[in-house]
């Protein structure tokens, strides 16, 4: 049984631009095959913060992320098919048109260029019908 862990964080330090304090700060943390974790904390703690990261969808200050042995820096793409999301709000913008919302979610998803345009297109379609 390969014991390497499913989570593997070194060193994560997340600072905002202009904030006062890391968000993260020198997190390390090893999640194994078959445990049970929570994440748990305060409003400010560095929740959403480490979720982010850990998804490959903020880039950290910082330190070192890898989810199933794939670094999150190097290889967003591949984390990113193996881990999904779900914001705790939903997760439309309103300031964006529809069509804008499905593009700026399909290039978080590594889309870009044709193919971008052909799954916007035909989400639209889905949701015409």
């Amino acid at each position: 049984m390969n014991d390497a862990p499913l989570i593997e964080i070194t060193d994560l330090t997340k600072v905002y631009r202009g904030g006062q304090r890391p968000a993260l700060d020198g997190l390390a943390l090893a999640i194994r095959r078959g445990a049970f974790f929570g994440l748990l904390g305060p409003n400010g703690a560095g929740k959403s913060t480490l979720i982010s990261i850990l998804c490959g969808l903020l880039a950290p200050t910082r330190g070192s992320v890898r989810v199933l042995g794939t670094d999150v820096q190097t290889d967003a793409a591949r984390v990113k098919s193996a881990i999904g999301l779900v914001p705790q709000d939903l997760a439309l913008y309103p300031t964006l048109t529809a069509r804008e919302n499905i593009s700026f979610f399909g290039r978080m998803q590594g889309l870009s260029g044709a193919r971008l345009q052909e799954q916007s297109q035909a989400d639209e379609q889905k949701r015409e019908t």
